[in-house]
């Protein structure tokens, strides 16, 4: 699969007002970040993107990891009928999956092996939300502001997960791939790497 087809994709969304003005390189940079932090666990198959909205990271996860299953969840239907028209178009259909669910009612079989998120909500009630949905030893990646730490250890012991890291996104991530070199978007350096520079690991126990 052609990256200038997913950079199509995160443009027509940005279009449409599922993602924010940051250059598509950019946002592909700070995907990244989700995907290398994923890369330092093993055993993962299956990976929950709550508040997949405009696609990221869970589409830039999905384009850099075809070996895992993908879900994208999302309560409004307009964002998951333009993820589900994308993914018939990336052929990804038989790893990726759209719920369009509030996560209140969201109820899947099984745990998953990771979830992620980006701008989902309020620091403590994605954490909470991630920890249940998340199997036992396993990790929940979730986007940082730069130069913040959003997180109260009380919640933190309460939730039983255990904090990682808070890892930089890295600077080079533009150079990775054919997905950034074929953007029609110019990068900006005056933040080169990505849209808030870190990503929050923990660890469910």
């Amino acid at each position: 699969m052609s990256g200038s087809t997913l950079v199509a994709a995160l443009e027509q969304s940005q279009r449409l007002g599922f993602l924010g003005a940051r250059p598509i390189p950019e946002v592909i940079a700070h995907a990244r970040g989700f995907v290398r932090a994923l890369a330092d666990h093993d055993d993962l198959h299956t990976v929950l993107d709550l508040g997949a909205g405009g696609g990221v990271p869970g589409l830039v996860i999905a384009h850099d990891r075809p070996d895992l299953h993908v879900t994208l969840l999302d309560r409004r239907a307009k964002r998951t009928d333009f993820l589900e028209r994308v993914v018939r178009r990336l052929e990804w259909a038989d790893r990726v999956t759209v719920v369009c669910a509030d996560v209140a009612d969201f109820r899947p079989d099984d745990r998953f092996d990771a979830v992620v998120a980006r701008g989902f909500g309020p620091p403590s009630f994605t954490l909470s939300v991630a920890a249940g949905l998340v199997r036992p030893g396993h990790p929940i990646v979730i986007s940082e502001p730069p130069e913040a730490d959003r997180w109260d250890d009380g919640l933190i012991d309460r939730l039983g997960v255990r904090r990682l890291m808070d890892a930089s996104v890295p600077r080079d991530a533009r150079r990775d791939t054919e997905i950034n070199s074929k953007s029609s978007g110019e990068h900006s350096d005056e933040n080169p790497g990505g849209i808030d520079g870190l990503v929050a690991v923990f660890l469910a126990e």
